[in-house]
């Protein structure tokens, strides 16, 4: 016979495979779907060998704080008894070398002692009374003595002390009275150095001058010689030498020229001065530019920000009111695709 489905066989086998699906899915002790189990497997063995790895650590330090408690706990038990077999070997050595009848000392409180001294140790004794001592006088006299000879020594040496102390004075006044001395006919030196100087300067600046007007004079003079100097005689070409007027003119110039330079540098310096101080002003206003921009775009920023978060809360009363009921809950696992 032929097998017919029915479609309401296919839809139940359907609805079952989906049920089926769905609880493959949704249960997370047996869904597998979405999850790299070799990764987890891998994962599962490192973790177990790192724990055994910790395990076999963990005992070896173990062991090793046990092997050094008992090192310990041997070396102190050795220790102590090393101790007392000394103690004991000393108690033994006095009971058998150290007794008190052969000890040199004597028993100040005895009350029998002068009975059971002998005669010969009485007649050692000196005279006078016990514990007195006859030479603490003589004694004291050499402490004094010898306190008076540290006092001189003292004195002594601070005396001479002082009298160093007044030749190094005297010693460094004078050197200061010779470098005085030496600093003024320096000083003296070299006033009459410079008056040489001044001198000497004005002796060449007036021969210079007698040079210039007997020049001048010369050259006033050629001329005339020059006129009367005979036919087919080669007179002398030399340029002839500068007037004071040409002088003080040239210098006039320099003076001059000088001042223009200083000028212009002077105008160079104020123009970029000025170019600095526009460049820092625009700087300026372009920052204060840029800063306003930033705040009108951080207030349109802010104020889009609430815009938007106003309309999310309309678009979401019940949520945020906290009204939801099981409508909400039944959209979500309804299907497994």
């Amino acid at each position: 016979m032929f097998n017919v489905t029915l479609p309401s066989d296919s839809r139940s086998l359907r609805a079952n495979r989906e049920t089926e699906r769905r609880e493959r899915i949704f249960n997370d002790k047996v869904r597998t779907i979405g999850v790299d189990k070799e990764a987890l497997d891998m994962q599962i063995k490192e973790k177990q060998k790192q724990k055994e790895a910790a395990k076999e650590e963990q005992n070896t330090s173990d062991a090793d704080m046990l092997h050094n408690s008992k090192l310990a706990r041997l070396l102190h038990s050795r220790q102590v008894k090393e101790k007392h077999g000394m103690e004991r070997a000393i108690v033994n050595y006095r009971h058998q070398y150290q007794q008190p009848w052969s000890q040199r000392e004597y028993d100040l409180n005895d009350p029998d002692r002068c009975r059971k001294m002998e005669p010969g140790d009485a007649q050692m004794m000196p005279p006078g009374l016990v514990g007195e001592d006859p030479g603490s006088e003589s004694r004291r006299q050499r402490q004094r003595e010898q306190l008076r000879e540290w006092l001189n020594q003292q004195q002594s040496e601070q005396a001479a002390e002082r009298h160093q102390q007044k030749l190094e004075g005297q010693q460094y006044d004078q050197s200061r009275v010779e470098m005085d001395n030496t600093a003024l006919q320096l000083q003296c030196l070299e006033m009459e150095r410079r008056k040489a100087a001044a001198v000497a300067t004005k002796e060449y600046n007036l021969a210079m001058i007698e040079e210039k007007q007997g020049q001048l004079a010369s050259a006033d003079a050629e001329p005339i010689l020059s006129t009367e100097a005979a036919p087919g005689l080669c007179t002398d070409r030399r340029p002839p030498p500068e007037s004071p007027q040409q002088v003080v003119q040239f210098q006039k110039y320099q003076i001059e020229e000088r001042k223009r330079m200083e000028l212009e540098k002077k105008q160079e310096e104020q123009q970029h001065d000025h170019v600095r101080l526009d460049s820092a002003r625009t700087a300026l206003l372009i920052e204060r530019q840029q800063a306003r921009l930033n705040k009108q775009l951080r207030r349109h920023l802010d104020s889009t920000n609430v815009a938007l978060a106003q309309t999310h809360k309309q678009q979401r009363p019940d949520i945020e009111r906290g009204c939801i009921d099981d409508s909400f809950f039944s959209k979500f696992n309804t299907c497994s695709r």
